[in-house]
């Protein structure tokens, strides 16, 4: 798999009277924040990116959904979010190559 198909399954939770956060079971630590939908999901492309920017040794293994559906912390995580298949932005394909 090339870089420009690595992608990494994110949950997207929104509560009432608050914006939308995005977290990466498989990227421990990198989160994302936006007031829509569109706006989270690039938000969240753009942190992957930051992240792997200055990331040391090799990037975490992204886990298909199918994998992680078997994993007992992603259902509970899962549960009441928008599941997205999330690639870093574009800026960092640029950087990598």
């Amino acid at each position: 798999m090339t870089m420009r198909d690595a992608h990494y399954i994110a949950l997207i939770h929104k509560d009432a009277g608050s914006g939308y956060g995005v977290s990466f079971p498989d990227v421990a630590g990198v989160i994302a924040v936006a007031d829509t939908l569109d706006e989270a999901i690039a938000e969240a492309a753009a942190a992957l990116a930051f992240a792997f920017e200055d990331w040391s040794g090799p990037l975490p293994v992204a886990r298909s959904l199918e994998a992680l559906r078997q994993d007992a912390e992603f259902q509970a995580l899962a549960e009441d979010a928008v599941i997205a298949a999330v690639r870093p932005s574009r800026e960092y394909y640029h950087a990598a190559e």
